[in-house]
């Protein structure tokens, strides 16, 4: 512990000398120190990605004591998913809509902000919000992908644009979410959009000019062609070949790289996490055939050319939004009595993997919560034993977890002195069938998958039971022993990403509200704070004039609020806001507004439209961003709507796209207008259930939905 604290005190000095550096010079060096030192610099906190801090001042004794510092409060009411970075004073975010702030870390006091002014009808685009999860820093510059896009670098003194490119082709429905990372001079980002029919690859830009310096596509070229990309050569030798014909030579075959990124500097090795397939139905996406490489996959690339190293396919032949996107991180165990260099992750498919970082080689996989579609992993082969039936060719097939896997996009974290990986874990089934009728619609979800199954049953016994089946959770994962050890439940799904320090503490924050430090041994509750909105970001801390702080991004939103609201607490969108805490601190923050619920009155109103055919339709359709029997309340409610008191106002937001700016883009290309009234009759029908039902009290528990 001596030398521990002697090597800690050593990085807190060398963090003081750079902070008369010019703001936001991280480099490579100090981004392979970044593990030690007392402030956040990548999204991960460092290359592992572990979101392990060595900061003790706010530990198990005292964080009872813990208050707010300093709030800051945005123009954006979506979902906030990023995790702030701290450096030489400065702290750095980004907001839904891909908005950039930086802060004094200290006082709070603002700086700059740059909004990319994207527009509002690209929000269609994105099938799970128009969230971001961060920036990137480097050599005096800020790095950010936005939701249309572009990558940008920001001067990390004023926010001016150094300079943009676009990173996609802005005629197809391709999205970006995810926080860049940046190795050697090179700042690397993926994309989003599998859904809508895009092809999947990661690039590497050079922070200095902007100039491509490589690409590696996920899919292969649907041509047939060589795309003059670093993924030529081992999509000739080891992927085409593992797709057959299908949708995917239309849709691109999806497997977008949207989130997970690691790095290894004594290995050189860039780990990317590749998402799911373009339909995810792979009967349609491939003819049944083939394992479809690298969707489902974990990548390893070398950094400075994009050169193949070697790949670990989670989920072969995907067929249920399996992606391998979630967080990648790295660490050193020791199994069976030897030391191991391995990465780690936790995918939506519930298997948790154990993986030589050098080779690709499993060392072990086991289920890390219940599943259903498979009894495990084959240690020789690497493959999932899968369940009989589970890929719903000929029939439907009820399955944990859903498409919102059993763990999404909220970062886990590692505390290496305790040897433990702590896990926000969804609990969440999903009914699967094959969409007979389906076929590809450019520009719309294209999934394969009959979304009508999964709308809610209108008897109250089966509410309550399905009710049931829907959780939270935060476990602590021994990834040497590979079980859990202590579990925390959760009344709701789709809780916050999580942060661990040497003070013995876990934070997570909730969708009900709270933000809580855990005992990182026993789970223990020891503090928590109401910040009065849903929290889904992860944590971070950082020391600055001998304080720790501990901040967190509050706002509610994403997938799960998005496409599964019933199973998330009824609450109005709220601006997010930076919440900063420390030891006795004592800042107010205003409580949110609470407007009242809209209320629309249909006395009177009715529709001439089937509508039967309008609850299939809404379905296919709609369920995706306003919930099964539209039962969502964010985006926004379409059961309170003044639009839905006229065919006319309803034909306009649906059909000529009057709303189109907000994110609502017309649906003209997928459905006639006699389609949309049909829809209109479908909604009246279920708000007027709505108003003849009791009142459900706030945050009442409700059962999940289906959807991405």
């Amino acid at each position: 512990m001596k030398f521990f604290r002697l090597g800690l005190a050593l990085a807190f000095a060398a963090s003081l000398a750079a902070c008369q550096k010019a703001p936001g010079s991280v480099d490579q060096k100090r981004l392979e120190a970044a593990a030690a030192n007392a402030e956040w610099l990548s999204y991960g906190k460092d290359y592992s990605e572990q979101r392990f801090s060595p900061l003790d001042k706010v530990n198990a004794g005292n964080v009872s004591t813990l208050g707010l510092a300093w709030y800051a409060e945005f123009d954006t009411d979506r979902g906030q998913e990023a995790t702030p970075l701290m450096i030489d004073g400065v702290l750095y975010t980004s907001t839904a809509w891909s908005k950039v702030f930086a802060f004094d870390a200290k006082t709070g006091k603002q700086l700059w902000k740059y909004d990319p002014r994207v527009e509002g009808a690209k929000g269609f685009d994105a099938c799970c919000d128009v969230v971001n999860r961060g920036v990137a820093a480097w050599k005096g510059k800020i790095f950010v992908g936005t939701i249309d896009g572009r990558l940008v670098a920001l001067d990390a003194k004023t926010g001016a644009v150094k300079w943009e490119v676009q990173t996609t082709d802005k005629s197809k429905p391709y999205t970006i979410t995810g926080a860049p990372r940046v190795v050697k001079d090179k700042v690397m980002i993926g994309n989003g959009g599998a859904e809508y029919g895009v092809r999947g690859y990661i690039s590497a830009y050079d922070t200095e000019t902007g100039k491509l310096a490589w690409r590696f596509y996920t899919t292969p070229n649907p041509t047939g062609a060589a795309d003059g990309a670093a993924s030529d050569k081992v999509m000739a030798e080891k992927a085409g070949a593992t797709w057959s014909d299908g949708e995917w030579k239309q849709t691109g075959g999806g497997g977008t790289v949207w989130d997970s990124m690691a790095y290894d500097p004594e290995l050189d090795i860039m780990y990317f996490g590749i998402g799911n397939g373009t339909p995810w139905n792979h009967q349609k996406r491939s003819g049944g055939k083939g394992d479809n490489l690298f969707l489902s996959s974990i990548l390893a690339l070398k950094p400075d050319t994009g050169e193949y190293v070697w790949h670990y396919q989670t989920t072969p032949a995907e067929s249920w939004d399996y992606t391998a996107t979630q967080h990648i991180m790295l660490a050193d165990l020791n199994i069976g009595g030897q030391p191991r260099k391995v990465l780690m992750q936790a995918p939506k498919n519930g298997f948790f993997y154990v993986i030589d970082r050098a080779t690709g080689k499993l060392i072990s996989a086991k289920p890390y919560t219940n599943i259903t579609w498979a009894s495990g992993v084959d240690m020789a082969t690497g493959r999932p034993i899968e369940t009989p039936g589970s890929r719903y060719e000929t029939s439907m097939v009820m399955q944990v977890p859903g498409p919102l896997g059993a763990h999404n996009w909220q970062p886990m974290a590692f505390n290496p002195k305790a040897g433990l990986v702590y896990i926000p874990l969804n609990v969440a089934p999903f009914a699967y069938a094959d969409d007979k009728g389906g076929s590809y619609k450019a520009g719309a979800w294209n999934v394969g998958v009959d979304f009508v199954i999964n709308s809610l049953p209108s008897d109250a016994a089966q509410l309550k039971a399905l009710t049931a089946l829907i959780k939270g959770q935060l476990v602590a994962w021994d990834p040497v022993q590979q079980k859990a050890v202590w579990t925390v439940n959760h009344p709701y799904f789709w809780n916050a990403g999580v942060l661990s320090t040497a003070g013995g503490l876990v934070f997570q924050g909730a969708a009900q509200g709270q933000f809580t430090a855990y005992d990182a041994a026993t789970g223990k509750s020891l503090w928590n704070y109401d910040v009065g909105n849903g929290v889904i970001a992860a944590p971070m801390t950082y020391e600055l004039d001998g304080e720790q702080y501990v901040a967190v991004m509050v706002g509610v939103g994403g997938g799960g609020q998005i496409s599964a609201p019933a199973s998330m607490p009824v609450r109005p969108r709220l601006p997010g806001r930076l919440m900063v805490f420390k030891l006795g601190g004592s800042a107010k923050a205003p409580a949110f507004p609470q407007p009242a619920a809209a209320k629309v009155e249909l006395t009177g109103v009715n529709s001439t439209g089937n509508v039967q055919h309008g609850f299939e339709l809404f379905h296919k359709n709609c369920q995706v961003c306003h919930g099964p029997n539209a039962s969502g309340a964010w985006l926004p409610d379409l059961k309170a709507s003044p639009m839905l008191t006229t065919a006319d106002n309803w034909k306009g937001v649906v059909i000529d796209g009057v709303s189109a700016s907000r994110g609502m883009a017309s649906f003209s290309r997928f459905m006639s207008p006699q389609d949309a009234e049909d829809i209109r009759a479908y909604v009246i029908t279920e708000a007027k259930k709505v108003a003849a039902a009791p009142e459900v009290p706030q945050g009442a528990k409700a059962p999940a939905g289906g959807g991405q």
